[in-house]
């Protein structure tokens, strides 16, 4: 893959910070300049800074190439679009701090959040720390997870076994405030890297990110990675971090949304998921398959659609509007197939 590396520094320039963060893309491009004057605000540790830039529009290559100047940061840029993970894993051949934090282009952090990982890093000998992560707005209110539960467990159905994923997420969709008295420091399973502090070593155990894994199921995948490798993980609610979701504005963000969520994308990665880990059809995975497209229909079609109906569901233009935006990313995943031999 061909990548260019911008700003002044190089790999070796690493060596006062213990951290350094790589910023990668989620689902689009106009978000990253309130997320980086968000962790600039906020952030009073010192720490090196990635930005992965996957082939963004032109007037925001200005503004990250202006920003990595003025702030000495490394700016790498793709020439064309590239999965979360391999985004992620451009920015680890850069690191060689002992702390790396994975963040994504449309989180917006809370004072101290930084200092808070860290410092539970420390206490605890943890290989990873994930916050808590909060969606929408306002800031920091609406829990989408608390820390998880997840492992793989063997079901008896009369004469067969079958081996299933179990995974539950904390308190989803609680008030960060009513449950504060519930939020403590402590070992879970797994977390989200869309913001994850994470020991740089587990990597020669472990290996890369597994980029096959092309829009889901990563986090779960690193997690119980980190686990086989007799790894911990903590989450640490004092430090909160939030996932704004937004309508693409853009053609740009509009096209680079519905590649990351195509159902192709997604189908590859739940099928992957499976047999890399020998788990059974079962119905949850059934269940998956059956809503793809999910992500897309409801943070950009369904919303699109009910201010265009004057916020009525009518279900016939809905069902339409999805057998089309389907034939749309199948479209955009050819495509990128073809540009990416």
């Amino acid at each position: 893959m061909e990548t260019q590396a911008l700003g002044k520094h190089t790999a070796t320039s690493f060596s006062t910070p213990s951290i350094t963060l790589i910023v990668a893309p989620r689902e689009s491009f106009s978000c990253i300049q309130s997320t980086l004057e968000s962790i600039y605000k906020h952030t009073r540790l010192s720490f090196n800074l990635i930005y992965i830039d996957v082939d963004s529009p032109k007037y925001l290559r200005k503004y990250l190439a202006r920003s990595a100047a003025e702030r000495d940061w490394i700016l790498l840029r793709t020439h064309r679009f590239v999965s979360a993970n391999q985004a992620r894993n451009l920015g680890l051949q850069y690191v060689t701090t002992d702390y790396v934090l994975f963040i994504d282009n449309d989180i917006h952090v809370s004072p101290g959040w930084l200092e808070k990982l860290w410092q539970c890093a420390q206490k605890t000998d943890a290989t990873a720390v994930s916050p808590l992560v909060c969606i929408d707005k306002p800031l920091h209110e609406r829990i989408l997870m608390a820390g998880g539960e997840i492992r793989i467990f063997l079901e008896t159905d009369g004469r067969h076994e079958n081996r299933r994923l179990y995974k539950k997420c904390h308190l989803v969709n609680r008030s960060a405030t009513l449950m504060k008295h519930q939020l403590h420091q402590r070992l879970c399973d797994y977390g989200e890297l869309s913001c994850m502090l994470v020991k740089r070593d587990i990597f020669a155990h472990i290996g890369p990110l597994d980029e096959k894994l092309l829009n889901t199921q990563e986090h779960l995948d690193f997690c119980l990675s980190v686990a086989q490798a007799g790894g911990k993980i903590y989450c640490e609610p004092a430090a909160v971090v939030t996932y704004v979701p937004k309508m693409p504005r853009r053609w740009s963000d509009l096209v680079y949304f519905m590649l990351r969520w195509s159902d192709a994308w997604e189908a590859e990665s739940l099928i992957h998921f499976q047999k890399k880990w020998v788990l059974d059809m079962d119905r949850d995975f059934i269940l998956h398959f059956q809503q793809l497209g999910q992500q897309s229909h409801q943070i950009l079609l369904l919303p699109l659609l009910r201010r265009l109906t004057a916020g009525r569901p009518i279900h016939w233009i809905e069902k339409l509007a999805i057998r089309l935006e389907r034939r749309f990313n199948q479209y955009l995943t050819h495509r990128y197939r073809q540009l990416s031999r």
